[in-house]
C-alpha cells in the first residue's frame, strides 16, 4: 500500500487524531532539506498545484508528486502573503539555524554579557520565526508583535542574569557544582519568556475569545472558553519544548566530558557539545508541537450557552495556534 493518500489540496498528508500521525506531519514542516529547494523547482512546484485546482493536470502526474509539491510550497511561501519567507524564519530553518543559538546559550562559564548576549538572540530569533510565520488573513498591530518581544526579552534576561548573580554568591556551592547548576539556567529563562510571549501576544484573546467550528468547518460562535484552552495548550508546548534542548545536553555533556577522549583533547568539546545540542534540538521540536492537534475539540458543554444554542454538534473544534 503507497505511503501516500489522495491528494487534498491545502491538507496534511498525515490524520491529525493521533499523536505519531502529528509527528510525521511536523517532521515534513521541519524538513530542512526543502531549504536547498531552486528557484525554478519551487515553480514547478506551484504551476503543478495550479493545474490541480483549475483541473488542468496531466494524468500522469501522481499522488505522491502533488504532496511533495505542496510540502515544498508551503514550507517556503507563507499562505497568506503569497510571499517567500526569509530562509533563517522558515520552519524549516528553525534548527539548521537555531542550533548555533542553543549551543551559545549552554556555553560553561558565562559571563554577564554573554549570558544577556544568547538570550536576547535566542528570543530574537523566535520572534522573526513567529512573525514570519503569524496567521496574516487578519491585519494585526505591529504593536501587539513588539509587546510580546519586549516581554520575552526582559523575561528571559531578567531570569538568567538573576540565577546566575544567586548561583555565584552561593558560597554552599564548590566550584565545579556551580559550573554544572549554571548549565541549567536557560531552561527556567528560556521557558519563562515562551510564556510571556504567548501571554503578551495573544491577551486578547483571552478577552475577545476565538471562533470555534462545527464539523462542517463553519464558524458557530466566539468562546472565551476554548480561548483559554488554546493558550493554555500553546504555552504548555512552549514549555515543553526547550526540556530536552536545554536540559538533556548539559546531563548528556556533564558525562561525556569525564571520557579520556574529551580530557585529553578538550577542543573536541565544543564540537560534540554542537552535535549533542544538534540531536536534541532535532527531536524536541517535532515531538512538542505535535503534542495538541492544530485542530483541537472540546465539548460544547463546556462553552458559553450561546455556543449551545447556536450548533446541534455536541464537540466543536477550535485552532490553537502554534
Amino acid at each position: 500500500m503507497s505511503d501516500y493518500p489522495t491528494f487534498q489540496y491545502g491538507k496534511p498528508r498525515f490524520d491529525q487524531n493521533t499523536f505519531f500521525a502529528r509527528f510525521r506531519h511536523f517532521l515534513d514542516v521541519i524538513d530542512p532539506s526543502t531549504l536547498f529547494v531552486t528557484e525554478k523547482r519551487l515553480g514547478e512546484c506551484v504551476a503543478l498545484l495550479d493545474h490541480f485546482k483549475r483541473g488542468t493536470l496531466p494524468p500522469e502526474v501522481t499522488d505522491a508528486q502533488l504532496w511533495q509539491a505542496q510540502k515544498i510550497k508551503q514550507a517556503i511561501i507563507h499562505p497568506d502573503t503569497g510571499e517567500k519567507i526569509l530562509m533563517p524564519f522558515r520552519m524549516s530553518g528553525f534548527i539548521p539555524f537555531g542550533t548555533p543559538v542553543v549551543v551559545g546559550l549552554l556555553l560553561p562559564n558565562q559571563t554577564l554579557v554573554s549570558t544577556i548576549f544568547w538570550q536576547w538572540l535566542n528570543q530574537s530569533h523566535n520572534a522573526c520565526v513567529n512573525y514570519c510565520n503569524r496567521n496574516a488573513s487578519k491585519p494585526a498591530a505591529a504593536s501587539k508583535f513588539v509587546q510580546g518581544y519586549l516581554g520575552a526579552v526582559t523575561s528571559a534576561v531578567s531570569i538568567a542574569v538573576g540565577l546566575n548573580v544567586l548561583i555565584q554568591k552561593a558560597s554552599r556551592f564548590s566550584p565545579t557544582t556551580r559550573l554544572l547548576v549554571q548549565r541549567f539556567i536557560p531552561f527556567p529563562a528560556v521557558a519563562t519568556a515562551n510564556v510571556c510571549n504567548v501571554v503578551l501576544m495573544r491577551h486578547s484573546e483571552l478577552s475577545e475569545g476565538i471562533s470555534v467550528l462545527d464539523d462542517n468547518g463553519n464558524v458557530v460562535g466566539t468562546s472565551k472558553v476554548a480561548a483559554r484552552h488554546a493558550l493554555l495548550e500553546t504555552a504548555l508546548t512552549r514549555v515543553v519544548l526547550p526540556v530536552p534542548i536545554l536540559v538533556l545536553p548539559p546531563i548528556i555533556m556533564a558525562v561525556l566530558e569525564k571520557l579520556p577522549l574529551l580530557q585529553r583533547r578538550r577542543r573536541l568539546v565544543l564540537p560534540v557539545h554542537s552535535l549533542v545540542c544538534l540531536a536534541a534540538f532535532s527531536l524536541a521540536l517535532p515531538l512538542a508541537i505535535s503534542l495538541f492537534p492544530q485542530l483541537s475539540q472540546i465539548d460544547v458543554s463546556r462553552l458559553e450557552p450561546e455556543i449551545a444554542m447556536a450548533t446541534d454538534c455536541k464537540i466543536v473544534t477550535y485552532n490553537k495556534g502554534l
